[in-house]
């Protein structure tokens, strides 16, 4: 029996993770960078807090790792996020790769931060980027957030940078979605492989609130992009997403008491992973 012909997304997403399903990617939550309201560390002590949780998820065996600016409170919604917060993104990305020279590791700037994140992604060689609105618009926390999918993926090819993989969030937490009340959260994915996305992530209405496995498990069936689940999984509901999603991006869990602003909890790390173990061991 021939097998089914892999989209060249599903295809790219294997290369890069090593599996196409259920690939444990790991959040690296950076203290807040110098010049933002809740700033305390030098520079110099995000990149050593950076390199240290990354360092703590490849120890375990996690797939990848995205690094994101997530305590930058308010956030800056681009095109008002200054220049610095671009520099210091890129490096910390950059040490971490110099230290990690194989490893899946992609990058989230904030708020919407798309072609930030091109740029800090493109100069530290990284492997992909998490965007929001990519696709159709919506109010977030920061205002509006329009679709940016055109410029992004302009400037992407401009740079020579194709091989670094877009993930879209699609009906993204965070956020009202009113202004698209009749689009389905696999209407958006549509959208999203209509616009050349590389993956789409699906995520609860906000950081640490679970998805709805369902819907990760209907859009695979609709779009021949890699799913990605983007909030809200735990060693606790791990069971019901790690099959019914190509990636899994998780950082609360892994946190102190599960709050994702908390230092790093390695034995929470260490017990979830043992979890994805014995799940991919599972006869299915």
């Amino acid at each position: 029996m021939k097998m089914p012909t892999l989209s060249k997304a599903l295809t790219s997403f294997e290369r890069v993770f090593g599996r196409l399903q259920g690939a444990i990617i790991g959040v690296v939550h950076l203290p807040a960078l110098p010049g933002t309201p809740k700033s305390a560390k030098t520079l110099q002590e995000i990149v050593d807090a950076a390199y240290k949780e990354a360092t703590v998820y490849f120890k375990h065996g996690l797939d990848g790792v995205i690094v994101e600016n997530s305590n930058d409170l308010p956030y800056l919604k681009s095109p008002h996020i200054g220049p610095e917060t671009t520099a210091y993104a890129t490096r910390v990305c950059t040490e971490i790769r110099r230290l990690f020279p194989r490893q899946p590791l992609g990058v989230q700037v904030l708020a919407g931060g798309n072609l930030e994140a091109l740029a800090v992604a493109h100069a530290a060689n990284l492997d992909f980027i998490r965007v929001e609105g990519f696709v159709f618009s919506s109010i977030a926390d920061e205002g509006f957030i329009d679709a940016s999918a055109a410029a992004l993926l302009r400037k992407r090819r401009s740079l020579g940078a194709d091989d670094i993989l877009v993930f879209a969030d699609v009906k993204k937490k965070h956020s009202s979605h009113s202004i698209t009340h009749d689009l389905t959260v696999q209407d958006a994915a549509e959208a999203a492989e209509f616009c050349l996305a590389d993956g789409v992530i699906v995520t609860g209405m906000a950081t640490g609130k679970a998805a709805d496995p369902q819907e990760a498990s209907t859009t695979q069936k609709v779009v021949q992009l890699p799913v990605l689940v983007g909030s809200g999984v735990t060693k606790g509901n791990l069971h019901a997403f790690i099959d019914c999603a190509n990636g899994l991006i998780v950082g609360s869990d892994f946190k102190h008491d599960g709050l994702w602003s908390n230092e790093l909890d390695e034995k929470r790390v260490q017990a979830f992973m043992k979890t994805v173990e014995e799940l991919r061991k599972t006869p299915k």
